[in-house]
């Protein structure tokens, strides 16, 4: 983590949005697609003759972790971060779910991070880990962290973080310490 250079004299947009995509993802996400299609092919033309039971199990096998790695990996494709005058809001994939909204009230700090890895926190996706606190890493690159005041911390990997950074920062200023807690 650095520190960034202060510069008060810039205005800031009412509302900072930022997004991070991760296009091999869509790789994973064909895979997913194959094995629900693999489950199709076998229930309209199998020709199993051992009974019923093994088709119904091959065929709902194949379907459900078809849509658990479809769903699974079209989820963390991209996010997408908002910073208002009030609160961080952390939005995963098209449809915007998992979510996450933070008070800016709740954050103690910001700082930028130049190489955040999925290998930093077992994976892309919503992650937890209790030694290093909770992230939502959806590519590898710079990301930022927030110290919130409750001790822990949350890491997103976003496009062009410092920026972000510099907005929560002027936002945190504006935030009284009686307000803080």
């Amino acid at each position: 983590m650095r520190d960034l250079p202060q510069d008060t004299s810039a205005s800031h947009p009412d509302v900072w949005t930022g997004h991070a995509t991760n296009r091999v993802q869509w790789l994973l996400a064909l895979v997913g697609a194959a094995c629900v299609a693999l489950g199709i092919q076998l229930a309209v033309d199998s020709a199993w003759t051992s009974g019923s039971a093994p088709l119904v199990m091959s065929v709902v096998g194949c379907i459900l972790a078809g849509l658990l790695v479809l769903f699974g990996t079209l989820a963390f494709v991209s996010v997408a971060l908002r910073v208002d005058q009030d609160s961080l809001e952390v939005r995963c994939g098209h449809i915007g779910v998992p979510r996450r909204r933070i008070p800016l009230s709740h954050v103690a700090g910001a700082d930028f991070v130049a190489h955040v890895t999925p290998r930093h926190w077992g994976g892309w996706g919503y992650r937890w880990r209790p030694e290093k606190g909770t992230a939502v890493v959806v590519r590898q690159g710079e990301g930022l962290v927030l110290r919130l005041w409750d001790g822990h911390t949350f890491t997103v990997t976003v496009d062009d973080a410092e920026a972000a950074v510099r907005v929560i920062r002027e936002r945190l200023r504006a935030i009284t310490p009686d307000a803080a807690h």
